[in-house]
């Protein structure tokens, strides 16, 4: 392959990432999810959804079946985000935690799985209704660890709640010699119900603030607020303002606050924080050796008052991810020769750098582009190539779009009806 063009390699890409975090108490996914997506905003082309669930239905006859077939939450959002070109890259699931990555299918060659992980921190530290869930990846040749978590609850157990972010952070690190420590990975998502309350204040105080949009009366007693002016490493971890109402607790199927005899206080229970390793200052004789540019910024962080299926309101934040790619080029290229129009005829070559190690087990996929956007009309691109590395557990490369004639082997038929879709 030619040498890339180091102009190339020097060019900093922008991306945007969505994350969502909702506790949905048991709840099956809402008709219509357009605003926690922010499908119908113009002003943001988004990249890739990082998407934690917390208290997802998880009785035994809701485990058997999910795993035999995608829970309800993961094959609906794949149904809203699939003909928007972006496809789930990965998963895990640990009891009511979910966690979720989908990504415009063009960024899947520079997106590795290395591992994912669940770390319980329940009953006696072995059951999953509390703890954290975990995908490290390499994007564009950064380290990312991304980890949903439900903490526990209760305005006493603050401490505890403390110990357990402690306790999943430890465990989070992996074995493999050529896989840094957490704490030296370019960048770490952290979300999920975190469970820290609002001490001090009585109900009505809290509520009173709440009315008057006075929400900085409340930050002073914000639990996590305080932690993280005595706990260094969590003072690491950077938050957007909370400048939208507490999401914990409200009737369900409404917007008002806890009506019933317990009247539990509300709080901003839903949290997302960030952290992005230090890069190390350049030597000052030595200029053109800076550092990677890596830089993540804050685009929103609010909730969504629309959705009332739990006591929980979900909330997002979107981010622009600022980087240099240390990867530019996908390990595999791919060229469909054309005209396609039967089976036989179906001839594919590919190229491969000169360290890409290959295996009997890969495999190539041919799968078919769907756009949902009715204004535009039918283009002669319908089919993508992918090939899948087995040793990366990754898509490694990925065709330009291509036609495939109506009369070749994907016309309609058994075939078509069990075609992978994007």
């Amino acid at each position: 392959m030619a040498a890339m063009n180091p102009q190339t390699e020097l060019r900093v890409r922008t991306l945007s990432i969505h994350v969502v975090t909702w506790n949905v108490a048991s709840a099956a996914p809402p008709p219509d999810l357009s605003d926690l997506l922010q499908l119908n905003n113009l002003n943001l082309n988004l990249d890739v959804y990082v998407i934690g669930l917390q208290e997802m239905n998880c009785g035994i006859m809701s485990l058997l079946s999910d795993t035999a077939f995608e829970d309800p939450w993961s094959s609906f959002l794949m149904d809203v985000l699939s003909p928007l070109s972006f496809v789930k890259v990965s998963s895990v699931r640990m009891q009511g935690l979910l966690l979720l990555i989908f990504a415009k299918y063009q960024h899947l060659p520079f997106i590795q799985i290395l591992s994912t992980k669940s770390t319980p921190t329940g009953l006696f530290g072995y059951w999953g209704n509390k703890g954290g869930v975990n995908i490290f990846l390499k994007f564009y040749g950064y380290y990312v660890s991304i980890i949903n978590c439900h903490l526990p609850p209760h305005m006493a157990n603050n401490d505890q709640r403390l110990e357990h972010f402690d306790r999943i952070l430890e465990m989070q690190n992996f074995e493999a010699q050529d896989i840094p420590n957490i704490l030296d990975h370019d960048l770490i998502l952290w979300f999920g119900d975190m469970n820290f309350r609002i001490e001090d204040f009585g109900l009505h105080f809290v509520r009173e603030s709440i009315k008057n949009q006075c929400y900085s009366d409340l930050w002073e007693k914000d639990q996590l607020i305080i932690a993280k002016r005595h706990d260094p490493l969590l003072r690491e971890f950077q938050e957007g303002p909370l400048l939208f109402p507490p999401t914990y607790k409200f009737d369900k199927n409404s917007n008002n606050y806890d009506s019933s005899e317990k009247k539990r206080k509300p709080a901003w229970t839903d949290r997302i924080l960030w952290r992005l390793k230090q890069q190390p200052q350049a030597a000052i004789h030595t200029p053109t050796l800076s550092a990677p540019h890596f830089t993540l910024f804050l685009r929103s962080y609010v909730s969504h008052m629309l959705y009332s299926i739990s006591d929980h309101k979900p909330v997002t934040s979107t981010f622009d991810l600022e980087l240099k790619p240390l990867v530019s080029a996908p390990l595999i290229t791919l060229l469909p020769e054309s005209p396609c129009t039967n089976e036989s005829d179906m001839l594919i070559s590919y190229s491969l750098t000169a360290d890409f190690l290959s295996s009997p087990w890969d495999w190539i996929g041919l799968y078919k582009v769907y756009i949902d956007i009715s204004d535009i009309p039918e283009t002669e691109d319908q089919f993508l190539l992918f090939y899948y590395s087995n040793n990366l557990h990754s898509v490694v490369g990925i065709s330009k779009p291509f036609k495939i004639q109506p009369r070749s082997f994907l016309a309609e038929g058994p075939l078509d009806e069990a075609q992978p879709q994007i």
